[in-house]
């Protein structure tokens, strides 16, 4: 009976330094180091030649060791509360690519940021040693803002306006938004108005800026759906049916977000109503179907993209020491787009 055989293995190379690549390339080791950290101190002809060294050997630099040095972590931690939520694509999108211009990393945190637990998810994060932190939605917990105040990193509050910010603030007012929505409706002359919202906070206040001018105008709102969040088309349809299943009297449905709008329109439609003939609809966000469903659906537009990249040029702002802590409100807007849904 044969034995198994004895595999054995050469040994293992060890890593490439540092060092490794300045021979190959035939220049200093601090030559190196401006190339991988300070690459505009450095020819474009011995950039290709460190580059190139790196490549061959394969070498990654060990980026806590430099931060050490620097007491920098070249690190930012972005909190998203659902990385399925489409309306932070282009935010996340354009601030990444910002970032990566100035050498920084950025890594996403998913957390629905439940009151209970903002406090744990910060000491987390600072954990982590950040340069900086985006939020795309409001602390709630006076512990979880304390320990950030505290801590001096520099903050981006995003995608809505803040009365007493943290640091610094990209956004746009919700209670705005939700006025031009009921504006919009009410200028088309509709009089009675179903609601289908998701019932987070800041949908929450886009909704109360809604109802308050509707009835200020003696528009009735005959019935509100609300949704919890995270929402889809499904939700949006199932909403319509049992408004149609209580034979509600209306002549407009407004939604907290498009995907819900959509799915109240195919609802409608299902049931033989036109839209905007026997029933208007409108949506919140401009998502990427909005304009080419049929009919074409009226929504808000917010552009997330601006955002991101004004929430990178801010950050870098603050991490630099060229902007000063709640120096900064900055009030994106938005704007209507009227299509024919309504």
């Amino acid at each position: 009976m044969l034995e198994n055989p004895v595999i054995t293995t050469g040994p293992k190379s060890a890593p490439a330094t540092l060092d490794d690549v300045a021979k190959m390339a035939k220049v200093s080791p601090i030559t190196v180091s401006r190339v991988i950290n300070r690459p505009e101190l450095v020819s474009e002809k011995t950039q290709k030649k460190v580059r190139n060294a790196i490549r061959k050997t394969g070498y990654v630099p060990n980026m806590l060791a430099g931060a050490l040095v620097s007491q920098r972590s070249r690190l930012i931690i972005v909190v998203v509360p659902n990385i399925a939520n489409r309306a932070f694509v282009d935010t996340i999108t354009q601030l990444g690519q910002r970032l990566a211009t100035a050498r920084y990393q950025l890594l996403l945190s998913q957390s629905d940021l439940a009151h209970s637990s903002e406090a744990e998810l910060i000491d987390a994060i600072l954990a982590r040693r950040p340069d900086g932190i985006v939020l795309t939605r409001q602390l709630q917990s006076p512990e979880a803002r304390d320990k950030l105040i505290a801590r001096g990193i520099p903050v981006v509050e995003t995608w809505e306006l803040t009365q007493d910010p943290i640091d610094t603030v990209v956004g746009f007012s919700h209670e705005a938004a939700g006025q031009a929505m009921a504006e919009h409706i009410i200028a088309r002359g509709h009089r009675r108005v179903s609601l289908v919202w998701s019932d987070d906070a800041r949908a929450t206040r886009r909704r109360q800026a809604c109802v308050d001018t509707l009835r200020a105008a003696c528009v009735e709102v005959v019935a509100c759906e609300l949704e919890a969040v995270p929402v889809n088309m499904g939700n949006g349809r199932e909403a319509m049916a049992r408004l149609l299943a209580a034979k509600v009297p209306m002549d407009a449905v407004i939604c907290s977000i498009d995907l819900l709008a959509q799915g109240v329109m195919a609802e409608a439609q299902a049931n033989g109503l036109r839209v905007p003939q026997d029933l208007a609809v409108m949506g919140f966000g401009n998502l990427e179907f909005a304009a080419h469903t049929h009919p074409r659906l009226s929504t808000v537009n917010v552009d997330g993209g601006r955002i991101g990249l004004r929430t990178a040029e801010l950050l870098l702002q603050r991490i630099e020491g060229r902007l000063g802590r709640r120096e900064q409100v900055e009030d994106v807007g938005f704007s209507l787009v009227v299509r024919e849904s309504t």
